[in-house]
């Protein structure tokens, strides 16, 4: 489909005026259209739950996922494969984000050569465990496509995200996720409302996966890295509320699993040592749920 007759570039009828408004009611307007974004995402909520599933087998299977996009959307993607490292205690190089050009945008037009989608795929050595996200706001946009067509080629899953309805994309996707957030209050910034459905997206596609696969007990990110002083309180805060025990007790736990949450809950609950509950976390796929109910708790 020609650009320019996408729902992204049209023009927002309630924004002709956007230069003569004050301040106040730009903003309104601005905050009344974000205010659409989330109930758009929820139509598509059938497609997002299907691409955690088969995001989380594959990551379960020992294979990666990775996002791919030019532009904001690529760089919406590389901030969510980042996160999932402190968060989750992801081991580097299994969530990855790659953006065409580079995560600067030094090379804009990058994003132009769907051949160069593939040789980034190909230089990550991509096989057929992994998964590969395709983010573009368009969902025309080159470097994706060409992405998404190695990508099945090599055998891999492959998922869409876009902001178009019948993209381009999302033919060449096992699971084709179409958000229709309506034009921009400022025509063709795919930064604003698209941008953020596609942030919401990926929230929920890694978040989700990593519920999954384990990653949390209950609502607590028990394996958030411990990487300064505010994230050794947040840490000993997940332990207390996980375990009933008092702040010193946390801590002490805390510091004799060598700083992970997951296993100082463990040796509370389940009345172990560090080595022990290290092994019945390995035992039961690092679930505490599951590790517990094999130690007898409940």
């Amino acid at each position: 489909m020609d650009i320019t007759q996408l729902k992204t570039e049209q023009p927002n009828a309630f924004s002709t005026y956007l230069d003569r408004l004050g301040t106040q009611a730009a903003a309104a307007l601005m905050n009344r259209e974000d205010a659409l974004v989330a109930a758009r995402v929820g139509n598509a909520l059938p497609a997002i739950a299907a691409a955690v599933d088969v995001i989380a087998a594959a990551l379960a299977a020992g294979g990666r996922l990775l996002y791919v996009g030019a532009g904001n959307s690529g760089r919406l993607g590389y901030l969510d494969a980042l996160e999932c490292q402190p968060t989750f205690g992801m081991a580097p190089g299994i969530v990855i984000g790659i953006v065409a050009g580079g995560f600067g945008g030094e090379v804009e037009s990058a994003e132009d050569f769907p051949e160069y989608g593939q040789a980034d795929l190909e230089g990550q050595g991509l096989g057929p465990k992994d998964v590969v996200v395709g983010l573009t706001a368009s969902g025309r946009t080159p470097y994706v496509t060409g992405a998404l067509q190695y990508a099945r080629g090599v055998g891999c899953a492959t998922v869409s995200v876009a902001c178009n309805t019948g993209s381009e994309v999302s033919a060449l996707a096992d699971i084709a996720i179409e958000v229709d957030c309506g034009p921009e209050i400022l025509a063709g910034s795919t930064r604003l409302k698209a941008g953020t459905a596609q942030k919401m997206i990926c929230n929920m596609l890694s978040t989700l996966s990593m519920v999954a696969l384990g990653k949390t007990y209950g609502n607590l990110m028990v394996d958030v890295q411990v990487r300064n002083h505010k994230l050794r309180l947040r840490a000993q805060s997940i332990v207390m509320q996980a375990t009933g025990k008092a702040a010193e007790v946390a801590d002490r736990a805390l510091a004799e699993a060598g700083l992970r949450p997951r296993i100082a809950i463990l040796m509370l609950l389940a009345g172990l040592d560090a080595t022990q509950a290290e092994a019945l976390a390995a035992n039961h796929a690092g679930s505490i749920h599951r590790a517990l109910q094999g130690a007898g708790q409940s």
